[in-house]
């Protein structure tokens, strides 16, 4: 009949004298207190290695750290982990290897790693603006959080003080980029779950608001503010190419003459400068041709088609069309990413056909087929629409003197309004 081992009491643990050599008092069950000669107490649990069978000890922890009683609990994990054969030494080690990727995990690193992942989905430009926004409102307070510590109530107490302000459409894309992040933490396996899903039902939602613009029958207001506005020649050439063109600022600001090719009149803007990261080629009419030709002695033998005044290595900023519209006296009427707009409203009116419309806005076409029909057929029909679209500038912009118009030939100016072409 096996040794029946009398549990340890509080008493006898505390007054455990220290002797010239260790030795251990047993508990029952694998547990013992080990009393070292100096005086040290330590929990340890004995145990028989699954599968090899060999005896084993691992260290609890140190009395009166870890009480009786707290040890005891221990040691129960531990046989309930033998039951299933589970080494808890291997158990432990896993678990620490777990907690200490955890905390390397914190939300500023994984923030960094879904970032690398991101940036090559969208324009330079926008993940310039998306990383200054997570540096901005989310770092200070997240950064140093490992990731699968952070609950709802995190993000919520950070972005209620910017909803307060009023700032909604803040609040609504940090949103979104908090949840990309934590989907990211979760498609790696650093969490299991994303705590953020539905964070946005806690604010209220922006204003839905188009960009400001105007009226095709507006255009010509538009074409003599610029044409008299007080701002540098670089400016107003932009604006005019970012109107002739149909492109979105940042597009527009950063072209560069390696895009341009001259001969065939097309302007083929890189994947990775677009906003769905699919190479857009525009057909170039005679008068963008000839805003490149007023750009060419100011910026012929540099990279960009529109410098900076400060840094002419790099190129206009995308706000800077905004800026000069906005001293113009059409703040809130209008913005640079409204020319687009006006555009389209005007070639719709027009009767073109929305297809070659939405193409020459670089609208992703989802359907493959058509997609492809696009490449093939659409490039002459939106070379046409757009020559149109040219020439009916020059007549809202007559006696303005537009840039594009300066170094023309009399010939493509006539008296009445341009008539649509049946494409």
């Amino acid at each position: 009949m096996p040794r029946t081992t009398k549990p340890l009491t509080d008493t006898e643990v505390k007054q455990a004298k220290s002797k010239p050599k260790e030795y251990n008092l047993a508990d029952g069950k694998g547990l013992y207190l080990r009393v070292k000669p100096s005086g040290t107490k330590l929990w340890i649990f004995n145990y028989t290695k699954p599968f090899n069978g060999k005896r084993a000890n691992i260290s609890l922890g140190q009395y009166p750290t870890l009480s009786l009683a707290k040890a005891r609990l221990l040691r129960q994990g531990n046989l309930e982990l033998l039951s299933d054969d589970i080494d808890p030494h291997i158990y432990r080690l896993e678990q620490q290897r777990l907690t200490s990727q955890a905390h390397e995990n914190t939300f500023k690193e994984v923030a960094r790693k879904w970032f690398r992942v991101k940036k090559s989905k969208v324009t330079k430009d926008y993940a310039e603006d998306l990383w200054r926004s997570l540096e901005l409102h989310l770092f200070p307070e997240l950064g140093d959080i490992p990731v699968h510590s952070i609950r709802a109530r995190n993000a919520i107490e950070i972005l209620t003080p910017i909803s307060a302000k009023g700032s909604l459409e803040t609040v609504k894309r940090l949103c979104q980029r908090l949840n990309e992040i934590m989907v990211y933490a979760v498609n790696t396996g650093l969490i299991d779950a994303n705590p953020l899903t539905g964070i946005s039902k806690a604010f209220q939602a922006p204003y839905k608001k188009h960009m400001p613009t105007l009226r095709p029958d507006e255009l010509p207001n538009l074409m003599a503010a610029v044409a008299n506005a007080s701002i540098k020649k670089t400016t107003r050439c932009l604006i005019e190419w970012q109107l002739q063109t149909m492109t979105r600022p940042s597009e527009a600001a950063g072209t560069r003459w390696e895009e341009i090719n001259i001969e065939d009149g097309l302007w083929t803007i890189p994947a990775e400068r677009m906003k769905k990261k699919r190479a857009h080629t525009i057909p170039l009419s005679p008068q963008a041709l000839s805003l490149l030709g007023v750009m060419r002695p100011i910026s012929g033998h540099r990279e960009h088609v529109f410098p900076a005044d400060r840094d002419p290595r790099t190129h206009i900023h995308e706000q800077t069309a905004n800026m000069a519209l906005k001293r113009m006296g059409f703040g809130g009427l209008l913005v640079a990413h409204g020319l687009r707009s006006l555009a389209s409203t005007t070639l719709n009116e027009q009767g073109f056909d929305p297809d070659i419309v939405e193409a020459a806005l670089a609208h992703t076409d989802k359907n493959d087929v058509r997609a492809a029909y696009n490449r093939a057929d659409y490039l002459d029909r939106r070379e046409k629409m757009m020559r149109w679209w040219s020439d009916h500038i020059d007549l809202a912009a007559a006696g303005s003197l537009s840039l594009s118009t300066i170094s023309n030939r009399p010939e493509i100016f006539t008296a009445n309004t341009p008539q649509r072409m049946n494409i």
